[in-house]
């Protein structure tokens, strides 16, 4: 098996993964992936959460037609079952994505869907529903030489950073088209479709970095770019709303856990609504906004530092606590208080395929 890392993981793997770097010299991995069957039926200790999706405190499972049934337990194996005929690019898609992500939950991340940029010495994330341009704007900053942390799947440590993610980003056709990027050589990240995994290179960034600006997508008719700062109650929702697989969390037990994630992230950081012109808007001014507005609050908040409650910081103790929690060895995923569901799981969405 080959040893690969993200997400300040170690990771021991029974598929290849291309898509990962590779980690040469190491001997203990954090996180197993196996190829092989997977319990089902009576076999299994899940209940149903959707269907093709099924979930306890401690392990989550999910099939997907025609391409695998996976099975991410205690936040430390992921084990794949192909459907026969199966190709492997698909089976890698739904692992690297609602696999991991599930597993990245079970080690008690926060999981954002959107895409997390270094901005000097801090990260800026982008949210936002799909079609908005999230994409879009990673492109741009990438064109303007800013690294890229994570896209789509960002994990964010109980210190409020983003952790380095894939060396990835995940390019649909028509975008490399405006770009000039030639798809070429480039892999499909399913073979029917005209989306490609594009290697970020030197633009990835490979150290964790504290999350200072969170700036949350929308549009509107009008022809003007505006920025609203988000205040009070108003600043949960979008990260409530904007968590990856949001869903997984009521079986896994971890809604409540969750919920005080996102209060702490939301009271650390700046937050703020960008609504840009429906069609015809101007890449460059977007992104110059952002930047404008990210440097009027450029405030670090305590970069490695720890909450002990909702809006206050320590310092780490010692080198352990140095490392996210979901990092650690000797990970234990939060306890659940019974809180309801953040947001209700849409299993068409898991089968169709990640975005």
């Amino acid at each position: 098996m080959t040893l690969y890392t993200a997400y300040g993981l170690t990771i021991r793997s029974e598929l290849e993964l291309p898509e990962l770097v590779v980690a040469p010299g190491c001997e203990h991995a954090d996180i197993e992936i196996r190829l092989g069957r997977v319990p089902c039926g009576e076999e299994a200790s899940e209940r149903p959460l959707a269907p093709g999706v099924w979930a306890n405190r401690d392990s989550l499972r999910f099939q997907i037609p025609g391409t695998a049934t996976y099975h991410a337990r205690d936040g430390r194996t992921i084990t794949i079952e192909p459907a026969a005929g199966s190709d492997d690019d698909s089976v890698r898609l739904f692992l690297l994505g609602s696999a991991f992500g599930a597993l990245l939950f079970q080690r008690g991340a926060l999981i954002l869907h959107g895409s997390a940029i270094r901005v000097d010495d801090a990260c800026l994330i982008c949210l936002g529903p799909s079609g908005i341009g999230k994409f879009t704007l990673l492109a741009g900053f990438l064109q303007r030489g800013h690294q890229i942390v994570s896209d789509d799947v960002i994990a964010v440590d109980e210190g409020g950073r983003a952790i380095p993610g894939f060396p990835r980003v995940k390019l649909w056709q028509d975008a490399a088209d405006r770009l000039g990027i030639q798809t070429g050589p480039l892999r499909r990240i399913r073979p029917e479709l005209e989306k490609f995994n594009y290697p970020l290179g030197e633009n990835f960034a490979d150290r964790p970095w504290s999350v200072r600006w969170v700036y949350v997508l929308g549009s509107h008719e009008a022809t003007d770019i505006r920025i609203e700062p988000l205040s009070g109650m108003r600043r949960l929702a979008p990260l409530r709303d904007n968590t990856y697989r949001a869903g997984f969390l009521k079986g896994l037990k971890l809604e409540a856990e969750h919920l005080r994630s996102c209060a702490k992230l939301a009271n650390a950081v700046h937050l703020a609504r960008v609504t840009r012109p429906r069609s015809g808007f101007d890449l460059n001014a977007l992104i110059d906004r952002l930047l404008a507005d990210a440097s009027r609050h450029a405030t670090p908040f305590g970069e490695r530092g720890c909450w002990d409650r909702l809006g206050s910081c320590r310092q780490p103790d010692s080198a352990a606590d140095q490392e996210p929690h979901f990092m650690r060895e000797n990970h234990q995923p939060a306890p659940n208080s019974g809180a309801d569901s953040v947001a209700a799981l849409t299993s068409s969405r898991i089968r169709r395929g990640d975005r």
